[in-house]
């Protein structure tokens, strides 16, 4: 019988997570389920230990470095995430899980907008934009067509848990995650789930600006790290416009009166140019390095499984 553990990153969700533990464990009792307590100053882990749960104390702040130790010191074949703020269906439990216990997916992403649920339930305008602007942004960049990025309910396959490098320190790792599956070609599926806002007495401890400017620094640095090539090409382009235009009335003028009076724009202009060849020749290079590391990555895999 294959091993599956829930795990429920936890701040300050004492009003909430007894419940949580108790449905999920309604469920699917013979599943192990961990609570990761992250500094909270209430009772959380006193509400969790009397709901069954293993409760570990997890001392740096960010779901992002609890997620991380999760990951690594937890053993399954079958792993389920879900907050601690009772927003997520413990019904959709199996099917959100089984696509994983099936080997169809290393992913599964519980989806809150496709079914409108999350548009009717969420009291946040703001999170609703940055929703939005996370999945436009993430799908233009890999060619995607995902309805939820940032949604808090998944299910992992061993493999990616176990390769999963957890970078991110805050809550902008439901994106990373997913940049992470698609740059190396795991599989995902999305799974439509009912999504209800935190009850009374439950409070969110997102920032809608804070951790969105993180999220949107997060896909900035994945698309540098998983699209090189195409993101100095930009920066390269764009430095060999601005040395144009600079360039341009100095070659009219050199053209008109054979001498160039503007030598300092003529500096500028060579080495602007200068520069966006040597930014486009580091994408190319970063392009082959990221490469080099993704086949590696899958070599690796393979090996794993022979």
């Amino acid at each position: 019988m294959k091993k599956i553990c829930l795990l429920i990153p936890c701040y300050n969700e004492e009003a909430t997570v007894a419940k949580v533990v108790s449905d999920f464990r309604r469920c699917l009792p013979e599943m192990e389920i961990y609570v990761y307590d992250n500094n909270s100053t209430d009772g959380t882990a006193r509400e969790a230990l009397g709901a069954g749960a293993r409760v570990v104390a997890e001392p740096a702040q960010g779901k992002g470095n609890v997620v991380r130790s999760m990951f690594r010191d937890i053993d399954a074949d079958a792993y389920v995430m879900v907050d601690g703020d009772d927003t997520y269906p413990a019904e959709a439990l199996m099917r959100v899980l089984q696509p994983v216990l099936d080997g169809r997916a290393d992913m599964v992403i519980g989806d809150r907008l496709s079914n409108g649920s999350y548009e009717r339930e969420n009291r946040r305008n703001f999170h609703s934009l940055g929703n939005n602007l996370v999945r436009s942004a993430v799908n233009r960049f890999f060619g995607t067509s995902l309805s939820d990025i940032m949604t808090g309910y998944r299910a992992f396959s061993r493999r990616f848990v176990k390769n999963f490098p957890a970078l991110s320190g805050g809550f902008q790792l439901e994106t990373e995650m997913t940049i992470f599956a698609l740059s190396h070609h795991m599989r995902i599926v999305e799974v439509p789930i009912d999504f209800t806002e935190r009850p009374e007495g439950s409070f969110s401890k997102l920032s809608t600006f804070r951790d969105g400017a993180k999220v949107l620094l997060c896909i900035f640095n994945m698309y540098r790290h998983y699209r090189p090539l195409a993101f100095f090409s930009w920066a390269a382009l764009l430095l060999a416009l601005f040395a144009i235009a600079v360039g341009v009335p100095v070659v009219i003028e050199y053209v008109r009166f054979h001498f160039v009076y503007k030598v300092p724009s003529a500096v500028l202009a060579s080495g602007l140019f200068g520069i966006s060849v040597m930014v486009f020749l580091c994408g190319v290079i970063l392009d082959t390095i990221s490469h080099n590391e993704r086949a590696a990555f899958e070599r690796q895999l393979k090996n794993r499984n022979t």
